[in-house]
Formats: structure tokens, C-alpha cells, sequence
């Protein structure tokens, strides 16, 4: 089976600048336009094996350049299954995606360093110790995008050509009128900039070493999102652990993957690496959820100010369903 096929730009010759244009459907309430920039993709290939969060087996992703066009997509015993909103299937406490009975899991903080980096388009392969296994759940590593942003670093970019051996260039969603999705007292909004700007709160009373935390940066450079958020780790709560082991969940985690924090006894592992690390792994999570608005190898994270607070990953998708 051709490895390339999966994408309606991969297997065929460069299309014509309006062509490719006519690929991004714009709405009343965004609109796709040019950022400027020529869609980028891995220059080597990247492999990291490691166990999974919530499954606690084993497994190796490998990521690999692709063509312009290609876009991020899942590689499943040569099956795809492509980073889109399209593909998502909820699921608790993580971002799974899903097609013709495939499905990987807990791919967030993959796709967030995927796409704080520019790599627009590429092929990522998990591969469970099960070889025939149809679920897999791509690698914790430490709890944070860290260990993926030094491994792009490590390989470096390229700019990306198509079948015809011609680049494209990047598109991106620009917000034309607010938007917002609310769930009790959680709520995504969005209101239209000239540049992406995140904004995320948290709020857990009955933790008081946790909190209100609020954080906020403007996302233009790859060295701020390296530096200041791709660092921060995945947190849970101790008092809950035992009830999400009984629910199946975080079956792999540990002190080493993950902040732990008791309601009476505070952090169990420090140090902290920021004083709200806890927040800044939220907008980490966010920026991985929305970069699942990407089509063909475009920018996914919309461009505007977005505001999440006390938000998950079904909110996030919840959101991009409400721009489409």
C-alpha cells in the first residue's frame, strides 16, 4: 500500500495557485488567508518510545516528513488517520482521534509542539508492543511537549514540496466576528486580532497550593512556546487518583509524568518549573486541540485573542465544531 494516498494532495501534481485556494472554505465567522509563509515539514525523522499515560503500554512513534499539502496525520498499520476535528472521538481527561475502527489517544501534547514549531505537514507512526493492536496511545514521555520540541530541534525543518515538487504556501483561520462555547461555568471565547493570543484560567478551590491561576502571552515565536510553555507538565489532583484508576484511566502516570497535588499536603513532587505551571500546561493542551482546525498543511490554531477557562478537551473540540 502507497504510504502518501491518505490525502487528496498527496497523490496528485501541484495544483494551480486558485485551485488550492479553493480548498480553504471559509465561513461567516473566520477566514483563511495567507500568513506569509511556505508550509514547512520535518527535514529527518524523529522515533520516541515510551509508555501512555492512560493505557500504561508501551509504545514508539516515528515521525516523518511529507509532502506539502499532506498536512499531520496518524499512521496506524498503514492506515491514517488524519489530526483533524473531523476524527475526533470524546473521550475523558484526553484528545482521541479516530477512523474505520483505528484510534489513538492522548495525542495533545504531540500535535501542540507540532504545531508551535511549524512542522505543517507529516506522517506519525505508533506502534503498541502488540503489533496487530488497532488502539494505541502515543507516549507520555515526562508530562509535558518538552521532549518533542528538542526532538524537532534535533532534525530541523524544511520547507515542504508537493507531488509536483512545488511548495505551497501556509494558510491560517482568521477570526472575523467572536465565538464562544460554554459548559456550566466553563467557557471558550474567541474574538478577532491581528495575532494569536491565549488566555487561560484554572480554578480548583478545594486545592489551595493550585488555585486561581490565570495565563496569558501573545504565541508568535517557537523560542517563547520552547521556552515558556512547552515545558509545563500535565497535573492531577492526589485525592482523585485512586477514582480514575478505577475508572481505567491513568494506568501509566506517575511522579515522574505527572504534578501531583493534595488538597492538604500540597505538591508531592516539586519543584514546580513555573510558579502556574499548572495553567501553562492548559494552554499547552489548548493549542494541541486547536490545531486540529489544519487543512492541508495549514496553520490550525486560529488567529485571534482566545480566552479558555476551566476548559477540557471536549470544550476545545466543542469550539472548533462551532466555528465550522
Amino acid at each position: 500500500m502507497a504510504p502518501l494516498h491518505f490525502s487528496p494532495l498527496s497523490a496528485r501534481a501541484a495544483l494551480s495557485s486558485s485551485a488550492f485556494h479553493a480548498l480553504f472554505k471559509s465561513s461567516s465567522r473566520f477566514s483563511w488567508k495567507s500568513t506569509g509563509k511556505l508550509q514547512q515539514t520535518l527535514a529527518g525523522s524523529i522515533e520516541k518510545t515510551g509508555v501512555g499515560l492512560h493505557s500504561g503500554k508501551v509504545s514508539t512513534v516515528k515521525i516523518r516528513p511529507h509532502l506539502a499539502g499532506g498536512g499531520r496525520c496518524f499512521e496506524l498499520q498503514s492506515r491514517f488517520v488524519p489530526a483533524s476535528i473531523d476524527h475526533v472521538e470524546e473521550s475523558p481527561l484526553c484528545t482521541t482521534l479516530s477512523k474505520d475502527g483505528y484510534r489513538v489517544r492522548t495525542v495533545e501534547h504531540l500535535l501542540s509542539a507540532l504545531e508551535a514549531t511549524g512542522v505543517d505537514n507529516c506522517r506519525i507512526e505508533v506502534v503498541g508492543l502488540d503489533a496487530g493492536d488497532r488502539d494505541v496511545e502515543v507516549p507520555i514521555l515526562d508530562g509535558s511537549a518538552g521532549e518533542w520540541v528538542e526532538a524537532i530541534e534535533g532534525v530541523g525543518l524544511k520547507v515542504a514540496k508537493d507531488a509536483g515538487g512545488n511548495s505551497l504556501e501556509k494558510m491560517a483561520p482568521y477570526l472575523d466576528e467572536p465565538v464562544h462555547v460554554w459548559r456550566n461555568d466553563s467557557f471558550v471565547v474567541a474574538f478577532p486580532s491581528s495575532q494569536v493570543h491565549i488566555s487561560c484560567g484554572i480554578n480548583f478551590p478545594h486545592v489551595p497550593s493550585i488555585g486561581c491561576q490565570w495565563f496569558s502571552a501573545s504565541i508568535e515565536y517557537d523560542s517563547f512556546y520552547k521556552r515558556e510553555i512547552a515545558p509545563s507538565r500535565t497535573f492531577c489532583v492526589y485525592e482523585e487518583v485512586e477514582k480514575m484508576r478505577s475508572s481505567g484511566l491513568i494506568k501509566g502516570g506517575s511522579p515522574e509524568n505527572a504534578l501531583v497535588c493534595s488538597a492538604d499536603k500540597g505538591w508531592l513532587n516539586p519543584p514546580l518549573r513555573f510558579n502556574e505551571e499548572p495553567c501553562r500546561h492548559k494552554a499547552l493542551d489548548l493549542i494541541g486541540d486547536l490545531s486540529l482546525f489544519a487543512r492541508f498543511g495549514s496553520q490550525g490554531l486560529p488567529v485571534g485573542h482566545i480566552v479558555a477557562y476551566k476548559s477540557g478537551h471536549a470544550l476545545h473540540a466543542g469550539f472548533l465544531r462551532c466555528l465550522l
